[in-house]
């Protein structure tokens, strides 16, 4: 349940202070009424998740200076000042020092709440992207893979409950999920940091290349190979092979690799002399290789050899409470980099976080965290509601409405039914229904992939 948001409300006039903790209070504040600054000073403290809204002309200490205590405290708590003396350059010369809003007596309820609304809105933000930046320090420095869903809880107890045992590990997940940060923790967390962590993406390779990178050559192995090479696998002996999109291998490569798995030792190019290898294998692969249809040409015994222990790394739609950490992470390393102030998550951004479908995943918020610390994405690319359509009765008229949310909402998603679900918030039953009667066909907005 939501708590109420919070006023401190100070004036020395006992009637009109109870008339505005009354009006305030009405408009759903839970109002602390003070009738001296000093009283309510004494109740500050920078976790104050609320606002300020006090009277200038007092005795002792009247609202300027009170102000001025208050940015001392805290520079970002928004402070509205209330005055029946009409002076405009005090109310210019505060609003250019801070002061959040100047409200001048007489004024209408309703210019009161307006006012403590929009402040208490910009309270709020600032205190979730100082919560987000706390958490996303600790999880940084405590936390190498970052999140506090279950899921990802039970991913980290697993990664170092496996680290030491030196069994290889299948990684599974889609592009961009960290699939290599999960390999590097595997190597970090166990006895073998001390060696290399030797990574090669096995779908970047030429075919004709792959095998000389892996296992080595000899001078005169083939043509231009005039110096000996130590391969990937020799380098990684005493530490880690990480071997990503492993099932882009070449099916010949594969064959040897089942040997390396097998017997631990290579064979260079060019030689017949059997190298002894200690090395830990982490693959990783964005398809699931327990599918025979989806396996295609990936040798089978090669999934089984691999298949001592499968991790599998969530998609970011499917932890989506992890996203606003992850983000404040990336968005602080990213300002770090480009020298600039970290700045504050606007609600158009948060919205755009948990709405968005990140088919990237967390290689993919972490770009939009470094657009948004270069300013160059300050508005998403979030689609606007579309238009209400002005012409025909107004059944008619809702009818094209709710048409154009559908299609809106498939586009948004590629076509993903669980996830255009999700966004509109209606049964699977009713969407099928409203996709038929206004001739929607799914198919023709993207993958149009569904869980059953």
């Amino acid at each position: 349940m939501n708590r109420a948001p919070s006023v401190f409300l100070v004036d020395d006039d006992r009637d009109l202070r109870k008339a505005m903790q009354q009006t305030l209070e009405l408009a759903g504040f839970a109002v602390s009424p003070f009738p001296s600054a000093a009283e309510a000073l004494a109740k500050l403290d920078p976790g104050f998740e609320g606002v300020v809204v006090s009277d200038i002309r007092m005795p002792g200490m009247d609202g300027l200076a009170f102000f001025r205590r208050i940015a001392e405290l805290d520079a970002d708590l928004p402070v509205i000042l209330v005055t029946g003396h009409g002076d405009i350059p005090m109310a210019v010369q505060a609003i250019q020092d801070g002061v959040y809003d100047f409200i001048a007596k007489p004024f209408a309820a309703d210019r009161l709440v307006q006012s403590a609304r929009r402040a208490e809105e910009k309270r709020r933000l600032v205190m979730e992207n100082r919560a987000l930046r706390q958490a996303a320090e600790a999880a940084s420095e405590s936390l190498p893979l970052i999140g506090q869903t279950p899921v990802m809880e039970r991913l980290r107890q697993t990664l170092r409950h496996i680290a030491d045992t030196d069994v290889d590990v299948l990684v599974a997940g889609e592009t961009g999920s960290g699939k290599e940060v999960v390999a590097t923790l595997l190597h970090q967390w166990s006895r073998r940091r001390s060696g290399n962590f030797v990574a090669l993406n096995c779908g970047a390779l030429p075919e004709t290349v792959i095998e000389s990178e892996l296992f080595g050559h000899e001078p005169g192995a083939f043509t231009g190979a005039v110096k000996k090479r130590i391969g990937r696998i020799e380098h990684a002996s005493g530490g880690t092979l990480f071997l990503d999109e492993i099932e882009a291998m070449p099916p010949a490569t594969q064959v040897k690799m089942l040997r390396v798995l097998e017997a631990r030792e290579i064979t260079p190019l060019g030689t017949n002399i059997v190298r002894p290898v200690d090395i830990r294998v982490v693959a990783a692969a964005k398809i699931d290789l327990g599918d025979p249809a989806e396996r295609g040409e990936f040798r089978e015994d090669l999934y089984y050899r691999l298949n001592v222990v499968t991790l599998s790394i969530p998609p970011l739609r499917e932890r989506r409470e992890d996203i606003p950490l992850l983000f404040s992470h990336f968005l602080k390393r990213a300002s770090e980099r480009f020298g600039r102030e970290v700045p504050e998550i606007s609600a158009m951004v948060r919205d755009h976080l948990m709405t968005h479908g990140w088919p990237g995943n967390v290689r993919e918020l972490s770009h939009f965290a470094e657009r948004v610390a270069l300013g160059v994405e300050a508005n998403p690319g979030k689609s606007a509601a579309p238009p209400v359509p002005s012409n025909g009765t107004l059944p008619e008229r809702l009818e094209r409405y709710e048409a154009d949310i559908l299609k809106e909402a498939l586009t948004a998603h590629r076509g993903d039914v669980r996830e255009t679900l999700q966004a509109l918030g209606i049964p699977r039953k009713t969407f099928y229904d409203k996709l038929q009667r206004h001739g929607i066909n799914r198919a023709d907005y993207g993958r149009g992939a569904e869980e059953s």
